[in-house]
């Protein structure tokens, strides 16, 4: 049959799973450069806008300057050096409407499945409305995952999880409903959220925070500023500056890769500037805890929001025992101690080194079965997984970094896909398919470089369970 009557008029038919920074961004691109309309984005939620929908937590905000936590095609004069979750949430739903995504989103609908057929070469999708739990079947001729690695949090394995009678929520699921004044509240976890959170909810003395450390991180000074009346209004102006100021900020960062992944001798001066700053600006009885041992860039550095300046307030306290159980009414550390809580907030991250749900390819396995034998998740370039047919990753393996922004790596991968597609596109080729030789070439060479590399010298979420293959990681 020829390819034009096999597709129909609209030609290939495309699902996006995820309707965040990710989906939104391949769907504007398919638009951009192809003109291309016949797909659909399948949403669980009922807006658009992923992890800057969900995590609504106090002083959630990007860690990246704002002109390069913007889409390249798309420009914004920022009021501030680094958004808040309500403008960087406002900024893609503006962009959805103005490319025209929401008459292709459906809300409110899970995809729970999908799997490879390989005589009629297409998905069968099985998605799940979310309001009335009515299961659907649909089809595409290419299959695209933008749920990325930030969709599944990872709670502590602390005995006695269900044991709480306050309560408990994690940071990414934060539960407006709960009022914590008045209320003693344990916080588990001290990486990136906890440290934009800790300062917001301290600053109300009737708030008693104990916090459950595990490891130290690494905090840089902050670099956030308010953008004045004037500079905004000049930007306004001359909008060429929006892009020099988009540039400037990724040279600034790539020259932090230097400092902290490139250059051994800039990796020691650098953590000796940091050790200083740590000592000076957090009390000095948490001087010994809070330094780091291990290797500066091996953990995600943390951009200081006020943090250490808070531990000085006399209602937020650090407790570094571990925790032996949660139990009732609190939590029972390593020491013995009884700790009474009345909240616990669970700031642990996500389970990175998962794929939630079942999508099968060519030969029957799972993308969960495949990264297993693999002994975690792996790619093509992060983008295309062996016996998975016109299936593509939207922030998959290897493709985060210590550095710069997930934006602008998105779009660099969503460059590639559209690549990738356009012969589908144009109707010369049914389905493509990465090889497994290919495969194993590309990872065999990040993974001789990320073994290398200071990624493999402490316990982080860049590493299957903490300790395993460097997986979450582009190497430096």
């Amino acid at each position: 049959m020829p390819l034009d009557k096999k597709y129909g008029e609209s030609g290939p038919r495309i699902v996006i799973i995820g309707a965040g920074a990710g989906g939104l961004t391949c769907g504007i691109s398919l638009k951009r450069k192809f003109g291309f309309r016949n797909f659909i984005i399948y949403e669980k939620a009922n807006e658009v806008g992923g992890t800057w929908r969900d995590n609504v937590y106090p002083g959630c905000s990007s860690d990246i300057n704002m002109p390069f936590f913007s889409l390249s095609t798309d420009l914004r004069n920022w009021k501030e050096s680094h958004g808040s979750q309500e403008d960087i949430w406002e900024y893609w739903i503006s962009l959805a409407k103005k490319y025209g995504l929401y008459p292709h989103i459906l809300f409110n609908h899970l995809v729970t499945s999908a799997e490879w057929d390989h005589k009629s070469q297409l998905y069968n999708i099985i998605t799940e409305n979310t309001l009335t739990g009515e299961k659907t079947i649909t089809t595409a001729h290419i299959l695209i995952s933008a749920i990325g690695i930030l969709e599944t949090p990872r709670y502590a394995r602390i005995p006695g999880l269900n044991a709480f009678k306050g309560a408990m929520f994690h940071s990414a699921r934060w539960d407006k409903t709960v009022d914590l004044k008045g209320k003693r509240v344990g916080v588990i976890g001290n990486g990136s959220s906890a440290t934009q959170f800790v300062p917001i909810i301290s600053e109300d003395p009737n708030v008693e925070i104990l916090q459950f450390c595990r490891t130290p991180h690494w905090i840089v000074p902050s670099i956030r500023k308010t953008y004045s009346p004037l500079r905004r209004w000049i930007f306004s102006v001359f909008p060429f500056l929006k892009r020099i100021s988009r540039w400037t900020v990724f040279l600034r960062l790539e020259m932090m890769y230097v400092g902290i992944f490139g250059s051994m001798v800039l990796r020691q001066l650098l953590t000796k500037l940091l050790t200083k700053y740590i000592t000076h600006t957090a009390p000095e009885e948490y001087h010994d805890r809070l330094v780091p041992k291990y290797a500066l860039g091996c953990k995600r550095v943390i951009f200081d929001t006020n943090y250490l300046a808070a531990l000085h307030r006399p209602n937020l306290d650090l407790n570094w025992d571990g925790i032996d159980t949660i139990v009732e009414d609190g939590i029972l550390t390593k020491t013995g101690e009884h700790i009474p809580l009345d909240v616990l907030i669970f700031a642990t991250g996500y389970a990175a080194d998962y794929y939630p749900f079942p999508i099968k390819g060519s030969t029957g396995k799972t993308i969960q079965e495949y990264y297993e034998e693999q002994k975690g998740p792996k790619a093509y370039r992060g983008t295309a997984v062996p016996g998975f047919p016109n299936f593509f990753l939207i922030f998959g393996p290897n493709t985060a970094t210590g550095h710069t922004s997930v934006i602008y790596t998105n779009e660099i991968q969503i460059n590639y896909i559209m690549q990738v597609i356009q012969p589908i596109l144009e109707r010369k080729v049914l389905s493509l398919e990465v090889s497994v030789e290919a495969t194993d070439e590309y990872n065999e060479k990040i993974h001789s470089r990320l073994n290398k590399s200071v990624f493999t010298q402490c316990l982080s979420w860049y590493r299957v369970g903490g300790t395993g293959k460097v997986t979450n990681a582009f190497p430096a």
